[in-house]
């Protein structure tokens, strides 16, 4: 990417960072027509797409040596590292590669499932010998393994059919009489226990997943445009809305830790794609609806077995094609594109490949509608191209170049690049900047052990992690605010949007893009909210005094057992101007201070109440005292490196009592220069707890939990 930037001639830089979308087409076609007359960029292409040369093909000799590895480690008992490389082997190997006249792919799912059920696994080991048997359903060891699983859980008349195929394909005398042994057992179990019932939960509750009858309305609004809006009153917790996204991507970061497909974290027996060595799936099914080819040779299930009964005949079918489900009706894949011994979808970033995904969806809908590629435009989102930077705009311009390259190695005629198709990408790469939406998953702070083991207890919260990013048509008109009425979650790559209070009819929903009033202050949201999505956020949380806003940052008084707050410079203009908009509106400003009397906010800034109220930085909101906010500053900084060995030693488990001690006697000095109610403060007081808890001195951990939570009791 710098190499080409660089090579762009000034006047066309200059040309595309001065650029309109109107002009998009112009800019598009001069830079399309420089990089066609540029080495470096045909060099570049042919590295993102020429399969001699990818990172992501089948690699035989590299499989072959990772099953050795694999070997290696399950001989000596190292079993989480057997299943490391035999996961891996299974990545790299191709599906139509034999290793000693077996099915390499089948050989090494029957190894992993044996690891598997080492480590006590055992659905997962069931699993794979499945998968095993639709590669290679002759494989005599694919169906004792499965058997000696299913003895483990208690399927004993599985167990049984497993076996009696196993011993009519084992050609070995010394594998038949492991199989009869096993048989022995299996039956033996099976006449004492017989077939167990299924439990059934009588208290068992379904929780309802689709909306409650919610009628949205999207509306044009005078300030923030399109925005959704409840046609009836809305009941707190209701489901207001349900979508699948148009189009998603797994971020990089989480690429070999959840499934590429449902976002899921990755079970044990994660599966791979049979062309490429890209994605992971945590099932048969998310891999086949991402359009990943799979290994399937379940057609010649019952060659050289004609003389089978035919309750095993169906047993056969049932197991092997248990995994042959195919794509929903209408649903477009979304990975086949980028699995033909490209490695671009590696390399470029994930935004990009999003680009690339919802551009191949259009091309696919009109292939099917039969008609002509228009290719964004009737995704009808919005975009910010006109505030984006210039750095921003030449590196789209880039990227949509290369994009439209990657793919024409896929649809060749079908898809001609000109000015004009370039541009489209520019723009979808800026609806994605404003458009897209971070999809989460909850997770919980790693424990090793019990958590009832001394040091494992849990102090802090679940923490969100974003695993990938979406484009929801219908969930991006949904306009933000720091003071939301509605929350977004996701169950698999579903977004699920839910009311958080109660909503009037004619209300409009709004969820929060961002931090909320309460996590940070109404500077750094804004200043937030116009990086990432180009526009100033004039909600109530941003547009009206609170009382989080004044005490979240704010500094204690000089002044002992006074509680005012004194603001810094930056906060005392966001608050400033807040203030000048609720005086030149007299009756929303009488409203106000009734709904802050009510907030308690007297106690922290009553001159917020007095007609000649003047906001001063570094001054007392309740008594006017000063404080030198440039010592304070000073003394904070000394604290810094303190707080940092604290958080280093919880990592790790182990807190030294000197560090411990350190901490206590820098949050005492912080105290003193932060208001009670700063969320720094309310940061410290968790560490400290957190501190305590893993030295076993759980009352002072519950003493500063407490500390913590009021710090907070304002907001």
């Amino acid at each position: 990417m710098e190499t080409l930037k660089s090579a762009v001639p000034d006047a066309l830089k200059q040309e595309i960072s001065n650029s309109t979308p109107s002009q998009l087409p112009s800019t598009c076609s001069s830079l399309l027509d420089f990089f066609h007359n540029l080495p470096q960029f045909h060099q570049m292409i042919k590295d993102l797409t020429d399969p001699s040369v990818a990172l992501c093909c089948k690699d035989r000799n590299a499989a072959l040596e990772t099953k050795l590895k694999g070997n290696e480690c399950f001989s000596k008992g190292e079993y989480s590292n057997a299943l490391l490389f035999y996961s891996k082997a299974l990545r790299l190997a191709p599906v139509d590669m034999d290793d000693m006249e077996i099915n390499l792919v089948a050989l090494l799912y029957v190894n992993r499932a044996s690891t598997l059920q080492k480590m006590g696994l055992l659905l997962e080991c069931l699993r794979d010998c499945s998968r095993a048997l639709r590669v290679s359903p002759r494989y005599a060891k694919a169906w004792f393994r499965r058997g000696k699983a299913n003895i483990s859980l208690g399927k004993f008349e599985d167990a049984i059919r497993d076996l009696n195929i196993s011993l009519m394909l084992e050609i070995s005398s010394s594998g038949k009489r492991q199989i009869e042994a096993e048989l022995k057992i299996a039956l033996d179990k099976f006449k004492r226990i017989g077939i167990p019932r299924k439990k059934t939960n009588q208290n068992q509750s379904e929780v309802p997943d689709e909306p409650d009858q919610v009628k949205l309305q999207c509306l044009l609004t005078t300030t923030k445009g399109r925005g959704m809006f409840c046609v009836d009153d809305v009941s707190e917790a209701s489901l207001v809305h349900k979508e699948d996204p148009y189009a998603a991507v797994i971020l990089k970061k989480c690429r070999e830790t959840h499934c590429h497909f449902c976002f899921n974290e990755l079970p044990a027996d994660a599966i791979s794609c049979a062309s490429c060595s890209i994605p992971l799936y945590c099932s048969d099914w998310c891999q086949i609806q991402a359009g990943a080819p799979k290994f399937d040779k379940s057609s010649n299930s019952f060659s050289g077995l004609e003389g089978l009964a035919d309750d095993l005949k169906n047993y056969i079918s049932d197991v092997v094609l248990a995994g042959a489900s195919t794509l929903d009706t209408g649903h477009i894949a979304e990975h086949r594109h980028e699995c033909h011994g490209f490695h671009w979808p590696l390399i470029l970033p994930s935004e990009v490949v999003l680009a690339g995904r919802i551009l191949v969806k259009v091309i696919e809908q009109n292939r099917r509608a039969r008609a002509d590629s228009n290719l964004v435009g009737f995704l009808d989102l919005s975009h910010n191209y006109l505030q984006l930077p210039p750095e921003s705009k030449l590196e789209m311009h880039i990227y949509s170049i290369i994009l439209l390259h990657c793919l024409q190695h896929f649809y060749r005629t079908e898809l001609p690049i000109s000015g004009i198709m370039v541009s489209k990408p520019v723009i979808l790469l800026s609806q994605i900047q404003v458009n897209s939406m971070a999809v989460v998953r909850m997770q919980a702070p790693e424990v090793k052990g019990s958590i009832y083991e001394s040091g494992n207890a849990l102090t802090s919260n679940l923490e969100q992690v974003k695993v990938g990013q979406a484009v929801y048509v219908a969930g991006s008109f949904f306009n933000h605010s720091c003071q939301p009425n509605i929350h977004t979650y996701f169950l698999s790559r579903t977004l699920h949007v839910q009311a958080t209070e109660y909503v009037l009819a004619g209300s409009e929903l709004e969820l929060s893009y961002g931090p909320q009033v309460g996590q940070w202050d109404c500077k750094d949201r804004q200043r937030l909210l116009e990086d990432r999505y180009s526009f100033t956020c004039q909600c109530t949380g941003c547009s009206e005094l609170n009382v989080s806003d004044l005490v979240i940052n704010a500094y204690r008084c000089t002044k002992l057992n006074c509680l005012g707050v004194i603001l810094d410079r930056t906060v005392t203009t966001c608050e400033k101007q807040k203030l000048k908009l609720l005086i030149d509106a007299p009756t929303v400003y009488s409203k106000q201070v009734e709904k802050l009397k009510d907030a308690n906010i007297v106690e922290v800034a009553c001159h917020v109440f007095e007609s000649d109220y003047k906001l001063e930085p570094q001054h007392c909101l309740v008594c006017d005292s000063y404080r030198d906010l440039e010592a304070s500053c000073v003394a904070i900084s000394r604290t810094e490196s303190c707080c940092k060995r604290l958080q280093d030693a919880i990592a790790s488990n182990e807190v030294p009592t000197n560090i411990l001690l350190d901490a206590v006697k820098c949050t005492d000095l912080l105290r003193t220069i932060f208001h009670p109610y700063n969320k720094r403060i309310a940061e410290v007081e968790d560490n400290l707890a957190q501190a305590f808890c893993l030295v076993g001195e759980l009352q002072a951990a519950i003493d500063h939990c407490k500390t913590s939570i009021q710090t907070q009791g304002l907001e």
